[in-house]
């Protein structure tokens, strides 16, 4: 019964101080889960030793044993746009950022999560888990865009308006919770697990009016309807479920191998920005793969390295080009396709590519210590976002490409347990033209830190 009570004034507080989920690591997902996995860079699935990790590979559970464990993580992302001096200055149909930098707002970010194993028998367990996978945010307040109403040099003068996209300050709020319940048995040196994934999202967008000529509702009217869910709307929610599928099998003495799969999430649309989104307000999350080795190198020392493909590509509203808007026969360019337009089947999203992830972790428990565990770790994936994809992500600037991590846990006298992950993500830039005006280029950079304390019992 304490158990319980404890788990449900977990969920309880995970619930209460949730807060924008402003992952911006590998894609717009999390370096990893837990405070020691985070310690060694999200590598390690193939010897768990917490029990979030049946949210990355169910076969966790059977191999974890009874296990309680909650934490909580401080990130602050540090994000940025630089927008180049332009030669057209919004004339001649351009559309310019006005020069110079501006930063996002909002760098620091209370993040929980809760998790707990049973075993059923020696041989079958289960598993939940309540956490935050991805996420984006950003919040930019100043800048500003200019450009000329009357597209080629008409009567009207070229105007200079506020926020990043001249419709005043501009940034994107998604926030992403999850929670998985799985089952895990043993055979022999096989564990094996599925899990139900449940998901929820909530997204809030500000400053994108000036988009209001590229959406569908616009195009199909010929002009004369504005569409009414494209921006500036209340908080929208969406929720869909999913499978995730692993097994870890003890090779030998030394070595132990994983490997699991998270199919795509089919969300519900987002209502209130259907304008926005391809597929009518579709913002599904993407499929998964991960494998992963753990090398005992001695009795105190273990190797471990994961490999993890996200398939962000797949996904309309995060992978469809920017590019495409210029299909909407309302652009200007001669297009006639209305599913290009924003909302529409092939509206354009962020132009994000697949991203893979190599991930490499180092623990080793002291001859002098053996009630501590130290941990390092460090992740490279050539960040999603292509040159020309810029404009869009200067919402979303998911650039980062390397963490370098570390932390500890310590084991007290009664066998509970602390750990402590810190984790450093160096600036990454990208820089690519203005599709609305070539002659200017817009630099994205990054970087962030983040904290973690995680306890178990």
């Amino acid at each position: 019964m304490r158990n319980v009570r404890s788990l449900r004034a977990g969920i309880a507080l995970a619930l209460i101080t949730t807060s924008p989920l402003v992952f911006a690591t590998n894609g717009y997902f999390t370096h990893g889960l837990g405070t020691k996995n985070k310690a060694l860079a999200g590598a390690g699935t193939a010897t768990p030793q917490e029990a979030i990790a049946t949210s990355v590979n169910p076969a966790s559970a059977v191999v974890l044993g009874n296990k309680f464990e909650s934490g909580i993580s401080i990130f602050s992302p540090r994000r940025s746009f630089n927008a180049s001096a332009s030669f057209a200055n919004g004339q001649g149909g351009a559309f310019t950022i006005d020069q110079g930098e501006v930063d996002s707002g909002s760098e620091f970010f209370p993040i929980p999560y809760i998790a707990r194993t049973w075993d059923l028998n020696e041989d079958t367990a289960i598993g939940l888990s309540l956490y935050g996978r991805g996420g984006m945010n950003t919040d930019y307040i100043g800048g500003s865009a200019t450009y000329d109403p009357d597209g080629q040099g008409g009567p009207a003068p070229v105007m200079s308006l506020p926020g990043p996209y001249g419709a005043g300050d501009a940034g994107v709020d998604l926030m992403q919770a999850f929670g998985d319940i799985s089952y895990s048995k043993r055979n022999g040196k096989l564990a094996w697990g599925v899990a139900l994934v449940l998901a929820g999202q909530a997204f809030k967008g500000n400053g994108f009016a000036a988009f209001t000529p590229y959406t569908q509702t616009f195009a199909a009217s010929g002009g004369t309807a504005m569409p009414d869910s494209l921006s500036n709307n209340s908080r929208d929610y969406s929720y869909g479920a999913g499978l995730k599928a692993g097994f870890i099998w003890a090779a030998s003495e030394r070595l132990n191998v994983a490997l699991s799969y998270q199919s795509q999430i089919q969300m519900s649309e987002f209502d209130d920005y259907s304008d926005l989104f391809a597929q009518g307000g579709g913002f599904d999350i993407p499929a998964s793969v991960r494998a992963g080795i753990s090398f005992s190198l001695s009795p105190t020392a273990i190797f471990h390295y994961d490999i993890e493909h996200t398939q962000f590509n797949e996904i309309d509203s995060v992978g469809n080009p920017l590019s495409n808007l210029f299909s909407c026969p309302t652009a200007g360019a001669g297009g006639t396709d209305l599913g290009s337009c924003l909302g529409g089947a092939r509206g354009a999203g962020f132009g994000w590519d697949d991203m893979t992830t190599h991930k490499f972790g180092y623990q080793w428990v002291p001859a002098s210590m053996q009630d501590w565990t130290l941990r390092f770790g460090f992740s490279h994936g050539k960040q999603p976002i292509r040159d020309e994809q810029v404009l869009f992500n200067m919402m979303a600037p998911g650039v980062i490409e390397n963490h370098f991590t570390t932390g500890f846990t310590h084991v007290l006298d009664n066998g509970r347990e602390y750990s402590f992950s810190l984790m450093y993500a160096p600036e990454k830039k990208v820089t690519g033209a203005n599709p609305f005006d070539p002659t200017q280029q817009i630099e994205l950079k990054m970087h962030q830190f983040e904290i973690e304390f995680g306890y178990s019992w």
